[in-house]
């Protein structure tokens, strides 16, 4: 062994405690930006309550709905301009409306005549 292998054992070691010592600053501000921003992808015009980026449309019209009777839900959310709460959900329509048609495999029949005329051999002939 020469002197590659102790500098391929430091590098390791340098990135096991880099691992150890987790995230640096940056990383924790960029993270910690991104929850945040993501926390209040949608807010209530009305009542300024925030919801995160994952929430579902009916979420919002529920709460536009029982938090605020008066109003209708598309001033409350600009989300929800032409939703139709009694309508399919968009996943369930967009699968309904093309189904993907199967593909049949063929199956492939091993004909080993085939791979003899083709020049391949069984295999090791053995030594008389």
């Amino acid at each position: 062994m020469g002197k590659g292998s102790n500098v391929q054992k430091a590098q390791a070691a340098r990135e096991r405690n880099q691992k150890k010592m987790g995230k640096s600053p940056e990383e924790r501000k960029a993270a910690a930006d991104k929850a945040a921003k993501d926390g209040q992808a949608f807010m209530c015009t009305v009542c300024r309550q925030t919801f995160m980026v994952n929430v579902k449309l009916s979420l919002l019209h529920g709460h536009a709905v029982n938090k605020h009777p008066d109003k209708t839900p598309s001033v409350c959310f600009t989300a929800l301009v032409g939703y139709d709460p009694n309508g399919p959900a968009p996943a369930a329509a967009a699968a309904t409306a093309a189904p993907k048609p199967k593909k049949k495999k063929e199956k492939k029949e091993d004909d080993l005549s085939s791979l003899l005329d083709a020049g391949l051999s069984m295999g090791k002939k053995k030594k008389k």
